[in-house]
């Protein structure tokens, strides 16, 4: 059963602004979130654009934004063959759990200017 749904879409031009303070990655981002980022050299703001929409659209699909949680407990990881996965910890996974959310698929993508996520929230 679909607990939840959210989507949600972000300008690379604002991450690209991001990559110059490494501040707000630290604050925003998991530490291997920012080296797989990192990684990605010339598509690193796509990258930092898919990942911060992703969290983004975990929010909207619990239907409570960021109330009692933090960016940093909601991230993405890419599997062997690159499919990205959301993974959440600490208050974002009680506040799934708290929904019966148990499986979480994720749907990245980006072109040029604009990355988006589509987050659902299975039960």
């Amino acid at each position: 059963m679909i607990r939840g749904i959210g989507v949600d879409v972000v300008a690379v031009g604002r991450m690209r602004r991001w990559l110059e303070d490494g501040s707000i990655l630290t604050r925003y981002f998991a530490e291997q979130e920012r080296d797989a980022i990192y990684e990605r050299r010339d598509g690193a703001a796509l990258s930092l654009a898919a990942r911060f929409a992703a969290k983004e659209a975990f929010a909207k699909a619990l239907g409570t934004g960021f109330r009692g949680f933090g960016l940093r407990d909601v991230w993405v990881v890419n599997d062997a063959l690159g499919k990205p996965e959301l993974h959440v910890s600490g208050p974002a996974a009680r506040a799934l759990s708290r929904i019966g959310g148990r499986r979480l698929w994720l749907s990245l993508t980006h072109e040029q200017e604009h990355a988006i996520a589509m987050v659902v929230i299975e039960g």
